[in-house]
């Protein structure tokens, strides 16, 4: 086949980090803004605004979220069962949450009843609060290890719970990600809207793109003085077929920062993150949304890439029993299936990003209270 077993199972480490940072990235903006929902929107036409900006979207962005999904499913089907039967109450926290958007959009704005409407901001708030805040203590917990481990027979078994998931590194590691998160949106709507709420979505963006910023940089201090991290101590055959029980692995402090002496150009990754949040908040203050969405984005690309490349090839280490981590190389599909998948994306992606790209365009412009006023009965 024209492109080697190794070779694939390098790309969909890459493309599986896309698909992330682009969940990240596109859904960043309507959870940030239904973060922000209950507290900066003062009147119901703010709250309209706010809803009406992301509105024409999410549901397009959702789609990262499931397409991520279904490349861990089919690339990497170790990864897929040992994490959702690990993390079954932490997925199943995300997708009830997540069940309050779609209802919440359609019919937050039904009836012209402040109770109503009032409950619904919130249901909207916790449904874009809980998912990027649960992600991020999930990769948390990732550069710690998973308490799970394999039997002879290749069977998984988790040996924590769900409230050892809420640990105080996996805390900081939500609350980074939600910054990042809430940055993102401020910078959309600010792009969207104008007059108070703009001001108050500027605010927002300064504030916690520069909490990011500290946050960020003090998770990874604690990761190089406080979490140890995982070596692969057996030679390693990367095209071999899969089986995350034939090596032998070390824990040792400092070793997720092994890889960033090896290849000093992977400190491109975090310094991207630390100076796209910087030069996104430099933006904002001047009320360049546009590009403080750009800059944000590539702070967003680097913080999801950064714990990818400090633990590569790790991808779940196990805490229980180190030999038990999965690699790129040993819980991946086969060199077909990993090909098929490779040749349908290359053909498929570039329309999602054409078509992405012309929804946008066909949907920009700022919304204004005489806009929400004027067309009540048509908008969310």
């Amino acid at each position: 086949m024209f492109i080697d077993y190794e070779t694939l199972k390098l790309i969909w480490w890459l493309f599986i980090g896309v698909l992330l940072s682009g969940f990240a990235i596109m859904d960043g903006q309507d959870m940030g803004i239904g973060t922000l929902l209950p507290f900066i929107g003062r009147s119901d036409e703010d709250r309209r605004i706010m809803i009406n900006a992301v509105a024409p979207h999410w549901d397009g962005n959702q789609v990262w979220f499931i397409t991520g999904g279904g490349a861990i499913f089919a690339a990497w089907p170790m990864i897929y069962a040992t994490s959702f039967s690990g993390f079954y109450w932490a997925m199943l926290l995300v997708l009830f949450a997540l069940f309050f958007r779609p209802v919440g959009f359609d019919y937050r704005s039904k009836i012209e009843d402040k109770t109503w409407r009032y409950t619904w901001d919130w249901l909207l708030f916790v449904g874009s609060f809980v998912p990027p805040v649960v992600c991020g203590v999930a990769f948390g917990n990732l550069l710690q290890g998973v308490p799970f481990y394999f039997d002879d027979q290749l069977r998984s078994y988790y040996t924590g719970s769900f409230w050892a998931l809420l640990n105080p590194f996996g805390l900081l590691c939500g609350l980074v990600a939600i910054s990042m998160i809430i940055t993102q949106g401020a910078n959309y709507l600010v792009l969207r809207s104008e007059g108070d709420l703009q001001n108050r979505g500027k605010i927002c963006s300064e504030i916690f793109s520069l909490a990011y910023l500290v946050l960020f940089i003090i998770a990874g201090i604690w990761v190089y003085f406080g979490v140890k991290g995982y070596v692969i101590t057996s030679p390693v055959n990367p095209s071999e077929l899969p089986n995350p029980l034939n090596k032998t692995v070390s824990v040792e402090s400092g070793a997720w920062f092994a890889n960033y002496g090896k290849y000093p150009v992977l400190w491109l990754f975090p310094l991207v993150a630390i100076v796209g949040a910087a030069l996104s908040f430099l933006s904002i203050t001047r009320l360049k949304a546009g590009l403080a969405i750009i800059f944000n984005s590539l702070a967003i690309l680097g913080t999801v890439f950064t714990p990818l490349v400090s633990m590569f090839p790790f991808l779940m280490p196990s805490s229980t029993n180190p030999v038990s981590s999965l690699t790129a190389w040993d819980c991946t599909s086969s060199h077909l299936t990993l090909l098929v998948m490779f040749i349908v994306t290359v053909c498929l992606l570039p329309i999602v990003l054409l078509y992405t790209g012309w929804a946008y365009k066909v949907m920009s412009g700022k919304l204004t209270e005489k806009m929400i006023q004027d067309n009540s009965k048509n908008l969310y």
